[in-house]
């Protein structure tokens, strides 16, 4: 073989070895590009957002529509988990004993600032255990009545549970629930003593009250109100200061001679109390997005409830509703005679 012909596969050799290289290392450099960014999605962990009630109930419905929203912002997926119990108190124990990394949310009302009034042993203190993220939705809560109950005005309504006593049994998706204040209300505007039916939600005492084996519950709007639409149960009276619009035919608790009862309910996010203030910050961030989008805003409504006002989202307005409703809560428990002896 001629020195030119041995010269020119020695190039072509060299040539080809070189574009070998070059593929390798454009491999290796893909390789790597696509592990880091694997490792940066695996390292987005999964949100769990901890409702102390049952599915299906009014807390429930609030948590999965903030939910989803957050979860867009956030850029990682957020599991709804329902641990239902002794009032919220089993899923508070769990949030408060939680890794404080912005990984563990819970969602609650007015139960949570309750449980010290109502359960003797809790293994964390309420005021201390959790970070306030901010305010969610805020509204009325409405009695409601079994279809076939046999009193149909407001007026034979008192009279019945008056004559009734303790035959009465008033439903609630648990002690401390906005539905249990609402009915302490109640007992102690009309000087009577229901029967008392606590739940583990709002959604299965719903079930009972359409089944006709309750006569009465106390819910928030967002779980009355297609019951009330669908004709499965006969709405009583609305605790707020006026008529809730998807339900016009419905008089408030004033109208119906029982001012007294004028109970409102709101939700809140909370997270571990070590919770880098950064990290709640982002939350409530999210939050605030959710609540500020059109569409989230037009199902409240529906649901006969509203975010609170802008000046009213931040963590500090958060901290101060938290302490204010504390005290008035413990009062209410208080004047009403429950003691924490009798909680289960």
């Amino acid at each position: 073989m001629s020195t030119m012909k041995m010269q020119n596969m020695t190039g072509i050799a060299g040539r080809f070895a070189a574009r070998c290289l070059g593929a390798a290392a454009l491999a290796l450099a893909l390789t790597l590009a696509l592990s880091a960014g694997s490792a940066q999605a695996q390292g987005a962990r999964n949100i769990t957002l901890v409702v102390p009630f049952s599915a299906g109930g009014s807390t429930d419905v609030i948590a999965r529509l903030v939910a989803e929203h957050m979860s867009r912002s956030l850029g990682q997926t957020i599991i709804v988990e329902n641990v239902a119990g002794a009032g919220g108190t089993i899923a508070s124990e769990r949030v408060a004993n939680a890794a404080p990394d912005g990984n563990t949310i819970m969602i609650n009302q007015l139960a949570l600032l309750a449980a010290p009034s109502l359960f003797p042993n809790l293994k964390f203190d309420t005021r201390t255990a959790f970070a306030p993220v901010g305010l969610v939705n805020t509204g009325p809560t409405v009695i409601v009545a079994r279809k076939n109950l046999p009193a149909t005005s407001p007026a034979e309504l008192i009279a019945w549970m008056r004559a009734s006593g303790e035959k009465v049994t008033f439903g609630h998706g648990g002690l401390g629930t906005s539905g249990h204040l609402c009915g302490l209300q109640l007992a102690k505007a009309l000087q009577v003593s229901p029967n008392f039916v606590p739940y583990r939600g709002g959604a299965p005492a719903m079930n009972d009250l359409m089944g006709g084996t309750l006569d009465l519950l106390c819910d928030q709007s967002t779980n009355t109100i297609p019951q009330i639409s669908g004709a499965t149960v006969r709405g009583v009276g609305v605790t707020g200061p006026v008529r809730l619009e998807s339900i016009k035919d419905v008089p408030t608790t004033a109208e119906i001679g029982v001012p007294a009862v004028n109970l409102s309910v709101w939700h809140g996010l909370y997270v571990p109390k070590a919770t880098p203030p950064a990290m709640v910050e982002k939350l409530n961030a999210a939050l605030r997005g959710a609540v500020a989008d059109p569409a989230v805003v037009a199902r409240l409504d529906q649901l006969g409830s509203a975010p609170f006002p802008e000046a009213e989202r931040s963590v500090a307005a958060h901290q101060a509703l938290f302490d204010r409703e504390f005290v008035s809560i413990e009062t209410l428990l208080r004047e009403a005679g429950v003691k924490p002896a009798e909680a289960k």
